[in-house]
């Protein structure tokens, strides 16, 4: 049951980010609304090389039987995410017309922290081809990702508040949602498999902010 309803879920999932990414990249009038695309678009594909090995595993020999699939798109999905944030600040720029100059240092920081988590992800310690993979490495990469999401909170909230945009009062929160499920899976999914659960309402959070973009593509459109 576990298998056909988690599968049934990504499926879900996978087709409805991807299908919306490309209407906002088709049809988006401006570069707003095409980042929201281009980051819908990275966020199902990326995430498709790791829950498409997933769910063959689940619906037939088991997850660990298919461990170095797994761990691939595992590797993949770690790289997309990071460059998933990156398009996430691009799009916070050009809402609130941030300038180069103003932004220069948290610029800066940003790429920096995502350059430093992928190439994290490139370290032999991660051993992603083993099911029953490192905790310390998972954690040591998620450190940059996680200062990541701190600062988008933060910066997106900032504004928020400044503007009175609830649309991003509401990605700030799905942000904060994702990495507040994500991190009891670094911490313990490995040990204590059903915690992995948390992927699913992490995973909607993701969704959630999609659906925000969308939204304002339809209202705009």
């Amino acid at each position: 049951m576990q298998a056909i309803m988690e599968t049934l879920f990504d499926v879900v999932y996978l087709s409805t980010v991807i299908i919306l990414g490309f209407q906002m990249i088709l049809k988006g009038k401006d570069k707003y609304i095409k980042l929201f695309g281009y980051m819908s678009v990275l966020l199902g594909a990326g995430d498709s090389f790791h829950l498409v090995p997933r769910a063959y595993g689940l619906l037939t020999t088991g997850l660990e039987a298919n461990a170095a699939a797994l761990g691939i798109g595992k590797f993949i999905t770690s790289i997309t995410m990071t460059i998933f944030y990156v398009i996430l600040y691009k799009i916070w720029q050009v809402r609130f017309n941030k300038t180069k100059e103003e932004t220069k240092l948290l610029t800066l920081t940003i790429y920096l922290l995502a350059l430093v988590r992928i190439i994290l992800c490139f370290f032999p310690g991660n051993d992603w081809l083993n099911y029953n993979a490192p905790i310390s490495w998972g954690i040591y990469r998620n450190i940059p990702f996680a200062i990541m999401g701190i600062i988008m909170i933060y910066i997106m909230y900032k504004e928020a508040k400044v503007h009175n945009d609830k649309d991003y009062i509401y990605m700030a929160i799905a942000v904060f949602l994702s990495f507040a499920f994500y991190v009891p899976v670094v911490l313990w999914g490995t040990t204590i498999r059903i915690v992995g659960m948390l992927m699913i309402p992490k995973t909607l959070a993701y969704v959630w902010i999609v659906l925000i973009g969308y939204r304002y593509f339809r209202k705009n459109s």
